[in-house]
């Protein structure tokens, strides 16, 4: 009996796996489609300065959505994200302000963006809330916590340095792009070759056979929320240095982004799929469309109309696939 249930979750995990080699294949080509169109209807779209602009633009989006990859490959949602980028901008411009050392603040906030991801794990898992309520509740708590905290005001006069987080180069790369495929790594390790991250898959696809498997959902639970809670932070904290300030109103829909991109990438609101090439590809189609959209004069409210077909087109094909995975 206990082979049974430890089988149907790997045998899941694995079809799951391959249907995601082919989406990112697909997903590349897009990429790849997208760029060659740009390029020669936009005479700057191709330019450096504004494929290092696009590349900025997308590793905030991109980050916050390997952290949502995460808690969606459980099951789960995390709404609080767009709302911890604000605080992290906040709390980290205000110890800077107040002469701490960005090597001593950094730090401190990301401790406080995983702390709230903490939170969110011990309402879902101890208090049984479920995760969209839970992080719509964290969301609410933190967007209040902001305003409070820097009183409705953009906190400013931050540190030289520290704006040059996020607009160096190294080699002519922009350090926010590097930094986001640094965190891409991470997470492909983490969810490929870890205990932890198999655990998530096994989570997302049955809760019930993930715990009589001896797995510890309380730990889990906390674990990736918190994760995805430090990758928003960590983004809030690039934002703010881009920005050069905190801005309290930073991140409004940024969680909304962040569940496209994954959709978009292949990942299953159902759980127990999803990879981080897709939510990294899925970012960068999005930003893309929007970066060209702006570049060709294309009505702003019609590239959302594009990017929540893209959406639609992307949960339609996720139903198709889990009913043909039924059947079969």
């Amino acid at each position: 009996m206990a082979n049974i249930m430890e089988t149907k979750p790997r045998q899941g995990i694995a079809v799951l796996g391959k249907y995601n080699i082919g989406t990112s294949a697909t997903l590349l080509a897009i990429v790849v489609v997208l760029f060659v169109f740009l390029s020669l209807t936009s005479a700057v779209f191709p330019t450096p300065g504004n494929l290092s602009n696009l590349l900025r633009q997308t590793s905030i989006n991109g980050i916050i959505a390997l952290g949502m990859l995460m808690v969606i490959i459980t099951a789960g949602i995390d709404l609080s994200v767009g709302a911890v980028v604000a605080i992290a901008g906040i709390v980290n411009a205000l110890m800077l302000q107040a002469g701490v050392s960005m090597w001593v603040s950094i730090p401190l906030t990301l401790v406080i963006g995983a702390a709230i991801g903490v939170f969110n794990g011990i309402l879902i898992h101890e208090v049984s809330i479920t995760p969209f309520i839970a992080t719509l509740g964290t969301l609410t708590i933190v967007r209040g916590l902001v305003m409070i905290m820097s009183g409705a005001r953009m906190v400013a006069n931050l540190p030289k340095e520290f704006g040059q987080i996020a607009s160096g180069d190294v080699f002519g790369i922009p350090s926010m792009f590097i930094i986001w495929m640094a965190l891409f790594l991470v997470t492909v390790f983490l969810l490929n070759y870890t205990q932890l991250g198999r655990n998530f898959f096994i989570i997302g696809s049955s809760k019930e056979v993930a715990r009589l498997s001896g797995i510890r959902l309380r730990i889990n639970m906390y674990a990736v929320y918190g994760l995805s809670s430090l990758y928003a932070a960590l983004a809030g904290i690039l934002l703010s240095s881009r920005l050069s300030m905190g801005v309290p109103t930073a991140g409004i829909s940024y969680e909304l982004d962040a569940i496209a991109a994954v959709v978009i990438g292949g990942g299953s609101l159902f759980g127990a799929a999803g990879s981080a090439i897709g939510a990294v590809l899925g970012a960068i189609i999005m930003q893309t469309i929007r970066n060209g959209g702006n570049l060709l004069g294309i009505d702003p409210f019609a590239l959302q109309v594009i990017i929540g077909a893209l959406i639609l087109i992307a949960v339609g094909i996720d139903q198709f696939r889990m009913r043909r995975a039924e059947k079969g």
